[in-house]
């Protein structure tokens, strides 16, 4: 058990007036040491007692991600309607074809010696897959059904003196999500200990309704617990200067609240995520009982009608992306340092915003949007009260959605990234009269718990919600695909605007390339691959560039969220009836998180800070000589020149009048193949050259390069780099058909953690430390211990030269 005590007054925030013998919140994180077994093996229904052939792991731990993959696990007949299916056909991978149905026991003890009489323990989950039965020494505390909502009991009277016993039961049963959810206790668990004088578990509510460059108002509302107190509380700076503080003893029922000036204050921005701490201190007959430090930002978010978001008075479309929640080789196991990964990223793509598709996300990934200035949508549910699949959330939403809701926005609410809610995703409620009621509801429910920020749904059934009402009782209209209706959408709902909730979906595979390119619908392939020249999407879907041109010529397209930012694992559309086929092809960067064609695409528009130059297909053709091979080049200049072997190809320069291809993208569709260079030369509004780019046919693979993305990393036991190894020839080309066979050792103050290559058909299990590579490329990962060193990556494959780095862990 790993003890992370908060010393608030003590050590950080100590004033000297108030100087304590203990601190007055007491917060251990349960994170090591615990005990775990699948059931089948436990072989009792309630195993609580004999641990000797249990595991030990740490949480956030997700038992099913070391596999093995098998078709037969997830296999189902399912007619999915979201896919415009008519009927029922036999489904593999859908759930990253990966061993997490079953039940799943977890134990842990702990102690807690500050524990006393008129004190109070709060039990916190971050998230616990699925319907969580928790037990403190024998006796069953409560449960919560619902795997991706936070939740938190009082086991104040459970405790005993000494060692406690925590014990956790999980169940995912078959049919129960539409990709893979994950399994086991996939966020972090937390005791907190605090007088019974208290703020209360996620009471606490900050906006700032008014904003400007020379004061801004901070209100603070604060639920407690105790009557005739007397809240004190400092707002800090980001170097911890105290600038405002108020008093106030008012008290109405258990509600207090302050309204603070802030002057000068730095504003939260995409560009600039400043953030400040509230500092808050409850008295009772002048004796401190309480303390709660609450980061936030200072910002004004307000949505008008026919521009959209207006962020701190200007008009900001949402470039965002969709984001599940698992983190590729890794599962669902919440990882900072993996999350931080894909959202730099995203931010050199020049993505602003994330929607959590379609679950509430990890305080992790607030927090790090929070520092990092990126938007954010958080969403609730993928179903409400109609099933998509047999055992999903609709078994328990008429008894639970009201307490997830108001669970998900009370412990998320003062992130200021987050700028709007969803209740639902496409969820089979948009028919039906009753459908609209439970959205009205839920939206009101949102309101209730936080009047600032809007609710929205992503809608499929669009020409029915036009009809019905659902669609013009929603805050923010949000459509998922269906471009034909943006029209009448914007004509018939009130609101003044809409929202790509969802858009895109193009399927491709990294350094894969198909011929003849054309625009092409839920094709498929022999080798169930999809074609890297972003020209392939599904029969309800579409390629990127027609959603740039609703982003482009009409302002009421206030953003989008691209159907995704990364693979992630089941849903492999089109190849839901392939084997093997078990992860996505629609990120724009693959399940190693490297990035495909399509991010230069999405770079060259959204990154304005950045020179984008990228040039595809790849120029290793044997076999095609003569053959016609088109070139793109995705690229923030409007026109270029392509040369092959030093032989121009001609300009081409973007327009409106061939295609909406044409206006985004740079094509030489007749560009004949031959060995040697590719050379792209961009030039200026002016005519004038001013960036190039070579591309040049690989020899033989000789040997392999490696680069990692930090090089230097926390010996925290949790912190991750990621290297990515690629096979190169002689001149350091990459040889980008190889796929040679890679072994993996690590040495030195870390550990081999996994490794994963992007492809989406391979069955090689990401925690062996060997691969094939993919395209030329694979990232393995290391993870640091809590000593610090040197951790030594030594990678080897047959016919080659072994690949070495150092990655320095302090």
């Amino acid at each position: 058990m790993k003890h992370n005590l908060i010393l608030l007054l003590l050590v950080f925030f100590c004033t000297g007036s108030f100087a304590q013998e203990k601190p007055l919140r007491n917060l251990t994180t349960l994170e090591n040491n615990w005990k775990f077994i699948n059931q089948e093996v436990a072989g009792a229904e309630n195993p609580q007692t004999n641990t000797s052939n249990w595991e030990t792991v740490s949480v956030p731990h997700d038992w099913a991600i070391k596999g093995p993959f098998d078709k037969e696990i997830d296999k189902q007949m399912v007619k999915v309607t979201q896919d415009m299916e008519t009927e029922a056909k036999e489904r593999t991978g859908r759930t990253g074809a990966l061993p997490h149905i079953g039940i799943g026991w977890y134990r842990n003890t702990f102690t807690l010696p500050e524990f006393e009489a008129g004190k109070k323990a709060l039990l916190i989950f971050d998230g616990a897959m699925s319907d969580a039965q928790v037990y403190v020494n024998g006796t069953k505390v409560g449960n919560h059904p619902y795997g991706y909502s936070y939740f938190y009991f009082d086991i104040s009277d459970y405790l005993q003196a000494g060692e406690n016993l925590l014990a956790v039961r999980l169940e995912n049963p078959p049919s129960s999500s539409r990709w893979y959810p994950g399994a086991g206790i996939y966020r972090k668990v937390q005791i907190l200990v605090k007088d019974e004088v208290n703020f209360q578990q996620w009471g606490t509510f900050i906006t700032t309704p008014f904003v400007s460059d020379q004061v801004a108002q901070i209100n603070i509302k604060s639920e407690v617990n105790g009557d005739d107190l007397k809240v004190v509380t400092e707002i800090k700076d980001a170097e911890g200067k105290i600038v405002a503080s108020k008093t106030s003893s008012d008290q109405f029922g258990n509600l207090t609240e302050l309204n603070i000036a802030v002057p000068d204050p730095n504003i939260w921005s995409i560009e600039n995520p400043y953030l400040y701490t509230a500092h808050s201190k409850l008295y009772k007959n002048n004796e401190l009982k309480d303390e709660l430090l609450t980061r936030f930002g200072i910002r004004s978010v307000v949505y008008e009608r026919g521009k959209g978001l207006v962020l701190n008075g200007e008009v900001t479309k949402f470039k965002g992306v969709c984001l599940h929640h698992d983190l590729g080789p890794l599962g669902a196991a919440v990882n900072k340092a993996a999350l931080k990964r894909q959202l730099t990223i995203l931010k050199d793509m020049g993505c602003n915003a994330i929607r959590s598709s379609h679950n509430m996300p990890s305080h992790e990934q607030l927090e790090l949007c929070d520092e990092m200035g990126f938007l954010f949508l958080a969403e609730s549910f993928d179903e409400w009260a109609k099933a998509k699949v047999e055992n999903g959330y609709n078994r328990f939403f008429n008894d639970w959605a009201e307490k997830d809701v108001v669970n998900l926005v009370r412990a998320t609410r003062n992130h200021p990234c987050i700028v709007m809610w969803s209740s639902g995703n496409e969820v089979p409620d948009q028919w039906g009269n009753e459908g609209v009621k439970l959205a009205k509801w839920l939206q009101d429910i949102f309101h209730r718990e936080d009047p600032t920020r809007p609710v929205t749904v992503g809608m499929d059934q669009v020409a029915n919600t036009l009809k019905n009402g659902f669609g013009a009782i929603m805050d923010i209209p949000g459509l998922n695909y269906r471009l034909p209706l943006y029209d009448e959408a914007y004509e018939r709902f009130p609101q003044g605007f809409i929202l790509g909730s969802e858009t895109a979906s193009t399927v491709s595979s990294r350094g894969i390339y198909k011929f003849p390119v054309e625009e092409l619908k839920q094709k498929t392939y022999d080798d169930f691959q999809s074609s890297s020249y972003d020209m392939e999407a599904c029969y309800w879907s579409n390629v990127p560039d027609e959603d740039f041109v609703w982003q482009d010529d009409f302002d009421w397209v206030i953003g989008e969220f691209v159907w995704t930012g990364f693979d992630y694992l089941g849903e492999p559309t089109p190849y839901n009836e392939a084997w093997p086929s078990r992860s996505s092809y629609f990120g724009i960067c693959d399940l190693a998180g490297l990035p495909k064609d399509r991010f230069y695409l999405y770079r060259s528009r959204w990154n304005t800070e950045n020179e984008t130059l990228h040039i595809l297909p790849h120029w290793n053709w044997e076999g095609r000589e003569g053959e016609t091979t088109p070139v793109f080049v995705y690229t923030n200049y409007n026109s270029a020149e392509l040369f092959v072997n030093g032989v121009s190809q001609g300009v081409q320069t973007k327009t409106k009048e061939l295609s909406k291809q044409h206006r985004y993208r740079l094509m030489w569709m007749d560009v004949k193949y031959e060995p040697g260079t590719l050379k792209v030369v961009a030039f200026d509004d002016a005519g004038k050259p001013v960036a190039e780019k070579e591309i040049h046919t690989a020899g033989k693979p000789h040997h392999l390069k490696l680069s990692a993305d930090r090089e230097s990393i926390s010996a925290d036991g949790k912190d991750l780099s990621y290297i990515t190894v690629s096979v190169v020839d002689k001149d350091g080309n990459l040889c980008p058909n190889a796929d040679t066979q890679l072994n993996f050792s690590v040495s030195g103050a870390g550990t081999y953690k996994v490794v994963c290559n992007g492809d989406a058909t391979s069955l090689e299990m990401f925690h062996l430390p060997t691969m094939k590579a993919f395209s030329g490329k694979l990232v393995v990962t290391v993870q640091a211990s809590e000593k610090p060193g040197e951790i030594n990556l030594a990678v080897k494959g047959k016919g080659l030269k072994t690949g070495n780095i150092a990655i320095h862990s302090k």
